[in-house]
């Protein structure tokens, strides 16, 4: 049995980042959360913080060092999408997004990063989306958000694999989550028509594949994107 890990997973409070907590906590390790709202799985810290300001970001993570140690394992899965037409997305819905999304996300790598190199270890996950490579009409901002963690994973991977550290991407496609079960029954359907697997994908998936790039198995995974979306981004 591996010692426990200082685990911290982003947006624990629901839908995919809580399955992936709640993995990480059935392990073993020391898990904690960055979140705003909401009740959060047994077992997992948490730390009240807003992505979208840097001083709170840290705060948050000197909160979780004090007691869990520094950072093994970053998960930076807190996220917020606020879908229109490109013609009636305003500036605002765009940099929000973004804000959220890549800023937010930036902020916690960066903060990590820190403690990861004065260990040389660690791993850092990414939760993109599907749409990130593959397009949404109606998402132009979130599709951009989730296709930059790419671009942002593969350069922490040229300047810190060398330390002992991975940066992969994980990318969901349609996820049994409360987001999707907003969908009408229409909507569902032709979704699940496009999917060559024929249904949503559980949370519990996603979270079994990042609980695999956390592990001593994939030391050599690195700078990688791994779809998880039943076929639907295939040759994307």
């Amino acid at each position: 049995m591996s010692e426990p890990r200082s685990v911290l997973v982003t947006g624990a409070n629901r839908g995919i980042g809580r399955s992936i907590a709640e993995r990480f906590v059935a392990a073993g390790d020391k898990v904690a959360t960055i979140y705003r709202s909401g009740d959060l799985p047994d077992g997992v810290l948490g730390v009240k913080g807003d992505m979208r300001d840097t001083a709170s970001v840290d705060a948050a993570f000197t909160e979780i060092e004090a007691a869990h140690g520094p950072v093994e394992v970053l998960v930076a899965n807190a996220g917020m999408n606020r879908d229109k037409l490109l013609l009636r997305m305003t500036d605002e819905d765009f940099e929000q997004v973004l804000d959220v999304n890549v800023t937010g996300t930036f902020r916690c790598v960066r903060r990590a990063s820190k403690g990861m190199i004065r260990l040389r270890r660690g791993r850092i996950i990414l939760i993109s989306s599907v749409v990130g490579l593959y397009g949404s009409a109606g998402q132009v901002n979130y599709a951009a958000s989730k296709s930059a963690l790419i671009g942002m994973a593969r350069s922490i991977t040229r300047e810190l694999g060398g330390r002992g550290i991975t940066a992969n991407v994980v990318a969901p496609g349609f996820v049994d989550t409360a987001m999707t079960a907003e969908l009408s029954d229409t909507q569902q359907a032709a979704y699940k028509a496009a999917i060559p697997a024929g249904r949503f994908a559980e949370p519990d998936e996603i979270a079994g594949v990042v609980q695999f790039l956390a592990s001593a198995d994939a030391a050599y995974v690195n700078g990688a994107v791994i779809p998880v979306d039943g076929g639907l981004g295939m040759g994307h």
